[in-house]
């Protein structure tokens, strides 16, 4: 499952978030972060998968 997990995350940064948290502030920050620029929503979604 995580695995899918990172391949969403790579492909809709938020929607990986989502996925793993739900809607918190990890979510909010991520949308913030794909907004700037899509490679820094990248890092943080995989960074909040794999963290679990």
């Amino acid at each position: 499952m995580d695995l899918l997990r990172v391949l969403i995350a790579i492909l809709l940064p938020p929607l990986g978030v989502f996925l793993q948290v739900g809607i918190g502030k990890h979510f909010w920050i991520n949308i913030l972060l794909t907004l700037l620029g899509y490679i820094p929503g990248i890092v943080h979604a995989v960074y909040i998968i794999a963290k679990k």
